[in-house]
């Protein structure tokens, strides 16, 4: 019995292309209240430029605002080779009602299926493929292989540690068996070795034949091949005896697969790179102490802290620590369908050790910044336990914790070298700098060692609190031209390029070296610095200067903080509130108006302006924003709904599971109870 799930990828000469057949059906699509925006080319990078593609069309062609949407960015392009064909699932993104949008796009193009991930998720375009009675793909059929390997690689239970999947039945094992069965095939062996390796099913033959074969073609190189991630283990638990060799080339990233199989060896290893503060290194070290020889995870934890300290590692390499001990002490949620009180014990046991004195104080510092924004989800959450004792216990912690919380963070920070994202979800605690922050921002960009994405996030802060110095200023002119003139993309940052902010700096302090640095940004190349060049004016303002922005701003160009630096400049030549400014702009022709609400809402505190490329739903700063605009009554009733339709779209009501840090459920019956209260002036709107 043959099931049908699709068609075969392979087509005759001359037979159009996916992308051909799937274009001409999107070109059929769109309707009452529904629009799908053209293909995609580089410009549309991300979801939020098909946000703003799309407010342009709806602009351009008259298309009411509140209509729904589709539409594929570059990155989902991606799903099709440069023949067109589709090499992967093609998800669309959408706007606007969810039920609207899944009926527009309807089941897809013959040929082709429509998969509907939900009011959270993008819908998925795949080809349909014919499987077996027993669901296999025929091996010749390229979507099939793909869809069929997708699904038995998709782990059943997945946490930050690990991931557990669902059992081969014997047809789909021997069939993946068979495809490491010829001769060996490192490209093609990567997909088939996976899904048996998670079920610890790659057989020591398979193993014995890829390894020479992994090491011959990526000698010097043998983490380029993706293929390592299964056979590494495979080779760790067949107590293969060129395991430490491999491992040893391999580096701090082998560091997960050694500690899940822990002996003096791997500990050696994995202690020489925790050292260097890796931080998959640190947490495997951890593991396999913990393992091999400190049964208690406290004082296993207090040993290596120290170390770490004795060591001068990097301070990040305390945070992993943190972590392992977290991890060893409580069992983690499903990190895809978790309900909050799921993270109790997690963030419970985060703010115990901030006072545990077991610890060193590096430790307990970690534990106090992790801990940080999580005390009212705590006290919550304790409120429903329904073991008395257990809850007040738990609240007694999160009262010891405040009571010591000041004292470990003064003069701390944030890792500025991990995920940008990071940062931006806890820039609301810098709207004001106490003298510690002050100290702390200074000190880092004094600091050598600190890269581009954290001079430019000090830098930031310190210059808009008008906290930033000469001292400053001078820490960073050794640096500026081999550093600093490197291309560093801010567009979805509350933050510049460090190098305008430097730029601005040394204008507004009158010092020589703002006459290099302006002719440096006057040059041609390199490419990359003309499109922020102009954000450069902010410093030292001048008639002249608001003149050129503005003649940037109403010409069309794509603006990357053009209009607000423009609207800072103006309320800082003015002496006005930048928002009174932005004000004046409603309905100013040549005046894009998705740009402008950004921009009003991003102006709202201009000792901390929010530099994001668009209107961030997930962050607390906007919504804090946005909550002012709207309920500033020296603004116009105008500007004033700008604030609440951005606060209405924000996702602390809508997804408030998406916001970061994380909400408590009385903040989001708090969000509800805001807008309930202005729901007169939102159907007014």
């Amino acid at each position: 019995m043959v099931l049908l799930v699709g068609l075969s990828t392979n087509r005759p000469a001359g037979q159009q292309s996916d992308l051909s057949r799937i274009k001409a059906w999107w070109r059929t699509l769109g309707g009452d209240r529904f629009a799908v925006l053209p293909p995609p080319t580089r410009g549309r990078y991300t979801q939020s430029d098909g946000h703003e593609d799309a407010a342009e069309m709806f602009a351009t062609r008259g298309i009411d605002t509140d209509a729904s949407f589709a539409y594929w960015h570059w990155q989902s392009h991606d799903a099709f080779a440069r023949s067109g064909e589709l090499t992967g699932a093609l998800y669309l993104h959408w706007g606007g009602d969810h039920a609207t949008v899944a009926a527009g796009l309807g089941d897809g193009p013959p040929g082709y299926r429509i998969v509907d991930n939900g009011p959270r998720g993008a819908f998925q375009l795949d080809r349909v493929t014919v499987v077996d009675a027993d669901g296999l793909p025929d091996p010749e059929d390229d979507a099939g292989v793909r869809q069929f390997l997708a699904r038995v690689d998709e782990p059943r239970h997945r946490t930050a540690r690990s991931s557990e999947y669902d059992p081969l039945t014997a047809a789909e094992e021997r069939w993946l068996h068979d495809r490491l069965s010829g001769p060996v095939d490192l490209d093609a062996a990567v997909r088939f070795a996976a899904p048996l390796e998670h079920r610890q099913a790659l057989t020591p033959d398979e193993t014995a034949r890829l390894l020479p074969a992994w090491r011959g073609t990526y000698a010097g190189r043998l983490t380029a091949w993706r293929g390592w991630r299964s056979v590494l283990p495979a080779l760790l638990r067949q107590e293969h005896p060129e395991v430490w060799e491999v491992a040893a080339e391999l580096g701090a990233e082998a560091a997960y697969a050694l500690a899940e199989h822990p002996s003096p060896r791997s500990l050696e290893l994995l202690r020489a790179w925790a050292l260097t503060g890796d931080d998959g290194a640190v947490r495997g070290w951890f593991r396999a102490h913990h393992a091999l020889r400190e049964p208690d995870p406290v004082r296993a934890a207090a040993v290596l802290s120290e170390e770490l300290t004795a060591r001068t590692a990097p301070e990040a390499a305390q945070t992993g620590i943190l972590r392992a001990l977290r991890e060893a002490v409580t069992d983690e949620p499903d990190t895809r369908r978790s309900p909050a009180d799921a993270f109790f014990p997690l963030l419970l046991a985060t703010i115990r050790f901030a006072t545990d004195d077991r610890l060193p104080r590096p430790l307990r510092v970690a534990a106090a910044t992790a801990a940080a924004d999580t005390a009212g989800r705590v006290r919550e959450a304790a409120g429903r336990l329904t073991d008395a004792a257990e809850a007040a216990d738990a609240l007694a912690a999160v009262e010891r914790y405040e009571t010591v919380r000041d004292d470990l963070l003064a003069g701390t920070g944030p890792d500025l070298t991990g995920y940008e994202g990071g940062l931006g979800d806890i820039y609301h605690r810098y709207r004001t700098l106490s003298p510690a922050d002050v100290r702390w921002l200074r000190d880092r960009l004094a600091d050598p060692s600190t890269g581009v994405q954290g001079i430019a996030f000090c830098l930031e802060l310190l210059h808009a609190h008008g906290e930033a110095a000469e001292a400053d200023l001078v820490a960073l002119l050794p640096r500026w031209k081999k550093e600093l003139t490197k291309q560093y993309r801010t567009t979805y940052t509350e933050w510049r390029h460090p190098l305008v902010t430097l730029t601005c700096l040394a204008q507004d302090l009158g010092h020589p070296a703002a006459e290099a640095m302006l002719a440096w940004w006057s040059k041609p190349k390199p490419l990359w610095k003309e499109p922020v060049r102009l954000l450069t004016h902010l410093g030292a303002p001048t008639e002249e200067k608001a003149a050129e922005l503005w003649e940037f701003v109403v010409s069309g160009g794509h603006d990357t903080g053009h209009l607000m630096t423009w609207v800072l400049l103006r309320a800082r030549l003015d002496g006005t509130h930048p928002l009174y400014v932005a004000e004046k702009l409603i309905d100013e022709p040549g005046i894009r108006a998705y740009v402008l609400h950004r921009v009003l809402i991003g102006v709202a505190d201009p000792a901390q302006p929010l530099w994001h490329y668009a209107i961030d739903p997930r962050s607390r700063s906007w919504w804090h924003r946005a909550q002012e605009v709207a309920d500033d009554e020296r603004l116009s009733a105008e500007a004033r709904a700008i604030g609440l339709k951005a606060a209405r779209e924000h996702y602390v009501t809508r997804y408030p599971d998406q916001v970061r840090p994380a909400l408590t459920e009385g903040e989001v019956k708090t969000a509800h109870a805001w807008l309930e209260a202005r729901a007169d002036r939102t159907a007014a709107d």
